[in-house]
């Protein structure tokens, strides 16, 4: 995938439901594992929880050493400190079936990932008991950047240097002019011309 320019800048914010859990602490691992490969593709990550600074720096230590690292108050990302659950009421992450000792609702696995204009650009919901796949959100930022400068869709189970679809909306003269390296339409019983794969463009 092309590095995009600096002021290019993509944001992810994720939820998690607390500290000192068990799949948060893989999730947030693995999602320090990968903070690199979201980092040359300029996107910011920064997690949010209901818990204290306190517990977020405590916290840090048990997953740098899930990770098989020096135990250290540090990630490659902040946590927000959410304490009176402001934000999560605000951007709905709250899960009114998971609650915690007091009755109160805990935040859900969130991924909310931004574009260079400050819009959403994709939003996940994930369940309290089922921890997320940061290979597929990395694999949805590649089809978001890619599909966001190029008039091309991504199929299923795409991956970074599969062939891409034409969007239907481009016209075939145009198409042919903006992908040299072949256009490849897939006979249907229809007639419809609308599967059109092309390698992907740099």
């Amino acid at each position: 995938v092309p590095l995009l320019p600096s002021p290019c800048r993509w944001g992810i914010l994720f939820s998690h439901p607390r500290d000192f859990t068990p799949v948060c602490t893989t999730e947030l691992g693995r999602a320090a594992k990968l903070a690199h490969e979201f980092s040359k593709r300029n996107v910011k990550m920064i997690a949010l929880s209901i818990d204290s600074v306190q517990d977020h720096l405590s916290w840090c230590k048990d997953i740098n050493a899930y990770n098989g690292e020096q135990p250290a108050e540090k990630l490659p990302f902040p946590i927000i400190a959410d304490k009176n659950r402001e934000l999560a009421v605000k951007l709905g992450m709250l899960d009114p079936d998971e609650l915690d000792k007091d009755g109160m609702p805990l935040t859900a696995r969130v991924v909310f990932i931004f574009g260079p204009d400050k819009k959403l650009k994709l939003s996940i919901l994930y369940p309290a008991t089922t921890g997320r796949n940061f290979d597929e959100i990395l694999r949805v930022v590649d089809s978001l950047q890619l599909t966001a400068y190029k008039k091309v869709a991504t199929p299923v189970d795409w991956k970074p240097g599969d062939s891409v679809m034409v969007v239907p909306t481009l016209p075939e003269e145009e198409a042919k002019k903006l992908f040299p390296k072949g256009i490849f339409t897939k006979e249907l019983p229809s007639g419809k011309k609308y599967l059109r794969y092309t390698p992907q463009p740099e």
